[in-house]
Parts: C-alpha cells; sequence; structure tokens
C-alpha cells in the first residue's frame, strides 16, 4: 500500500470573482491584484511544504497561481517539481449563465423551481458531470502515485494487511497531517470543482473527519486561496487501485489571509 498526502487550493480572486460574475470555463481571466496577493500569502504558508507532484487545471486563473509569484514560485522544496496541467480540474461549466451575475443564475434556478446550487443552466455540466471528471482525475492520480512512489518495500511492509492508522495531529500549521507522509500532491482548481471533489471524498468515499468539524463546513464554500487536506491510503491493485482509507485534515482553511486586505 502507499500512503500520501493531498492538498487542495483554490485559485485566488480574479475581478470576476469581485464583481460576482460567473466565469466557469468559457471565460479565462487572470488574477486581481488581490487574487495575487492572497496566492503569494498561500505560497508563503506552504513554502516549506515538499510537494512530490502538482496538477492544476488548465486556465490562467489556477496556472498563475502555482507559477507567478506563488506556490512553486516561493515553495523552498518544490521549484524543480513538474506541473501538470490537466482540464479535468477545471472549473464547472456553466453554459449560458457564464459572463453574467451570479444573482441571474439564482434567477433561472427560481423560475425553474429548483434551488441555485443544484440547477444546470443550459449547455452547463451537472454536478453528476463535474463529480464524474473527477472521479476520472483520481483514478489516474492513484495510479500514478503506485506508479512513481508505489516502491516494493513500501508494498511488502504492508503485505500483512493494514494497521488501524493514527489520527494526524491538527495544529492549525501548514504541515498539519504531513509530518511523516513524504508522498504529497497538490492540486489547484476552481471553488464548485473543489466543493465537488470535497464532498465526494468525505461521503461517496467515506473520508473520515477530524473532531469537530461539522458537515456545514465541509460542504460550505471555498474561498479564494482556500486550503484543504486530506491524507489518502491506497490498495495496490493491477488494474483498478482504490483507496483503503481517506482521512480528512482541514478543509477550506484561510489562516494565510488574515493579512490580505479586501479577501472575501
Amino acid at each position: 500500500m502507499l500512503t500520501f498526502a493531498l492538498t487542495i487550493v483554490r485559485h485566488g480572486e480574479t475581478q470576476y470573482n469581485r464583481d460576482k460574475l460567473l466565469q466557469g470555463q468559457g471565460i479565462d481571466t487572470p488574477l486581481s491584484d488581490t487574487g495575487h496577493q492572497q496566492a503569494a500569502a498561500a505560497g508563503r504558508y506552504l513554502k516549506d511544504l515538499h510537494f512530490t507532484n502538482v496538477f492544476v487545471s488548465n486556465l490562467q486563473r489556477a496556472v498563475q497561481v502555482c507559477v507567478s509569484e506563488i506556490i512553486l514560485g516561493n515553495n523552498l522544496h518544490s521549484s524543480a517539481t513538474e506541473m501538470i496541467l490537466d482540464p479535468l480540474l477545471r472549473e464547472r461549466g456553466f453554459g449560458v449563465a457564464e459572463g453574467r451575475p451570479k444573482e441571474h443564475l439564482k434567477n433561472m434556478a427560481n423560475a425553474a423551481g429548483q434551488a441555485c446550487r443544484d440547477y444546470t443552466p443550459p449547455g452547463g455540466e451537472t454536478l453528476e458531470q463535474v463529480k464524474t471528471r473527477f472521479k476520472k482525475f483520481l483514478k489516474s492520480l492513484y495510479q500514478r502515485m503506485l506508479e512513481e512512489h508505489g516502491s516494493s518495500d513500501q508494498c511488502s511492509a504492508s503485505s500483512s494487511g493494514p494497521s488501524e492508522p493514527e489520527q494526524p495531529v491538527i495544529a492549525g500549521l501548514a504541515s498539519d497531517g504531513v509530518h511523516d507522509v513524504p508522498v504529497h500532491a497538490l492540486i489547484v482548481s476552481h471553488g464548485a470543482f473543489i466543493r465537488v471533489s470535497v464532498r465526494h471524498l468525505v461521503e461517496d468515499l467515506q473520508g473520515c473527519l477530524p473532531a469537530g468539524l461539522k458537515m456545514n463546513q465541509v460542504f460550505s464554500p471555498c474561498p479564494n486561496t482556500g486550503i484543504s487536506r486530506f491524507i489518502i491510503t491506497l490498495h495496490r491493485e493491477e488494474s483498478n487501485p482504490r483507496a483503503a482509507r481517506i482521512q480528512c485534515v482541514f478543509i477550506n482553511r484561510k489562516d494565510h489571509l488574515d493579512d490580505v486586505k479586501n479577501s472575501d
């Protein structure tokens, strides 16, 4: 088996975020000045961590978080790590609602008699389609983790069966949960996509939650450059690697934004 950490970061603020306009996939705007400040703050917060693998949505607002001043630019240990741009990590597509105010989407949902979160505008992606994208990404991620980091020593050490893992120590630090986990993957993606992904890891895959974390916090919107972390233990199976255990360390952490002005 192989245990690795997975840290998920949302991109920084764009002008569309500030103006409460939907971006989705068809509108690809850069970070605002505040977004750059948020991303730089996230980079400083994560600078002492070693990311062995980095996966980024190929939309520019996510790429900027990794490349410009930011996570890999400021990171002390990961500047040479290959950054893989993956369209599977793109934001949810909002179809005809892209470029329009979020209030317009609410009005469309109300007219259709649906909750805004569950409503799919014409030409947009359903939540189930977004989940399917994330599941496809997870499958390729698991395979890559095992191919690159699943040494024979690790597998033989676990051949007698998994022992009950210790709960990760959570002290409010950037290194929470990863002190003894040398394999660490980073994802940079988008708010709606992250919300669906976290829900899948916790609900569908039965991820264990830290004490005191309520479900409404799990499913709350991720703030710009919000950070979530999971510890995943994989079974090595030839055709379909699967997670034997998923432990949530924290969700939507934003401590690094305390000194950034105008960060909603």
